[in-house]
């Protein structure tokens, strides 16, 4: 199986069948689509591109003319080649979250967040210098850079202040604890690179799938639950007809006896006001 193209959506706890509590992140896997086919007699290697509807809502001329060409109508906005890894695919084959099982490890590649310039203490941990003996605004200062005559320069890669973060990261064997196949879902054990939002690409591990490893059972999903719901709903609007026909059928028989607040019947009601005591 090649890799995929996702958008990391956030973090969450999740219950493994041994009650185990992992911290997993959620990525919104595909689907994905093949939109190019690398092959050795023409580019002089063998991959497969793939394409991920990324967070821009459309494409240009000339990348909707190529995913024309592959038979995709979607507006495919990240594309991405990974090597070949054996199998067969089709120019628009879909790509779904399916070809992950739990337990097995994968790789997760993203951008980490940008940090912006910082400093020697935030960026490589430095411990800053002392804190008394007459030191001055020194805390967090980087310290000596190099010695003087020998080698009389800066070593390239020198730990200094500088840009941090907004890097290309990858993390390695990450657990699959469960998949979700009808929301393309994946949930990996561990943190992932980038922001909330962010694009990250889906790899195999070279890691073995652990032996004997039961996934969490999730709550009723939101389509099932509205299955249930409905005859529930339905059941409530009966009932509400049914209270309307009484109301009815109650009116109806009030306007056969007479006004509302009338006593039924042809008896007279009794009159009680003083002429009529005194008739009586």
């Amino acid at each position: 199986m090649v890799g995929m193209i996702g958008r990391k959506l956030g973090m969450m706890r999740l219950y493994d069948g041994a009650g185990r509590a992992r911290a997993v992140t959620v990525i919104e896997l595909g689907p994905n689509r093949v939109t190019q086919l690398r092959t050795t007699e023409r580019d002089g290697y063998e991959a497969v591109q793939i394409g991920f509807a990324g967070n821009r809502k459309r494409v240009n001329r000339p990348e909707r003319g190529h995913l024309r060409a592959a038979g995709v109508e979607e507006a495919l906005t990240v594309l991405q080649e990974f090597p070949l890894d054996g199998g067969s695919y089709e120019r628009g084959q879909t790509l779904t979250v399916e070809a992950f099982t739990p337990g097995e490890f994968v790789n997760v590649s993203g951008v980490s967040k940008g940090r912006g310039f910082a400093g020697g203490v935030k960026r490589w941990n430095f411990r800053g210098g002392p804190k008394t003996h007459g030191q001055s605004d020194r805390h967090r200062a980087p310290g000596s850079v190099g010695a003087g005559t020998t080698p009389g320069k800066v070593w390239k890669g020198q730990k200094m202040a500088g840009h941090m973060g907004a890097e290309a990261k990858t993390i390695i064997n990450l657990l699959v604890v469960l998949t979700d196949p009808a929301r393309n879902l994946i949930f990996v054990e561990g943190s992932v690179p980038g922001a909330d939002e962010g694009i990250v690409t889906v790899e195999p591990g070279r890691r073995g799938p652990l032996k004997d490893y039961t996934p969490p059972v999730l709550h009723v999903a939101a389509p099932v639950v509205e299955e249930i719901l409905a005859p529930v709903v339905i059941e409530e609007e009966e009932a509400e007809e049914a209270l309307a026909a009484e109301d009815a059928a109650v009116d109806e028989t009030a306007e056969d006896a007479g006004e509302p607040g009338e006593p039924a019947g042809d008896a007279p009601a009794a009159d009680t006001t003083e002429e009529g005591e005194a008739a009586q």
